[in-house]
């Protein structure tokens, strides 16, 4: 019997000025911390609250972890396979 796979995982994308936050992060801990909350938005996009906003564009959305203590903001692509990172704060 072949082994049971869980949900698919959004593949995690970065705007450039969140490549650019990303490459200034240093702490070990820190980008541990961050890893966690982007494995969490991988696995469940609509687990951040939407940002009121333009309806134009794709719905901006915050995921934070109090206990983690970091804050992401991204979207989610039309067939929500991607999640686009465009804002880290550890």
């Amino acid at each position: 019997m072949p082994p049971q796979q869980g949900p698919r995982r959004a593949r995690i994308a970065f705007s450039d000025s969140a490549a650019k936050q990303l490459e200034n992060i240093t702490s070990e801990a820190a980008i541990h911390a961050l890893d966690r909350a982007l494995v969490v938005i991988s696995v469940a996009p609509d687990v951040g609250e939407p940002i009121p906003g333009d309806t134009a564009g794709p719905q901006l959305r915050q995921y934070t972890d109090e206990v983690e203590s970091v804050r992401v903001l991204y979207f989610v692509t039309a067939l929500r396979t991607v999640v686009v990172v465009a804002y880290i704060e550890v």
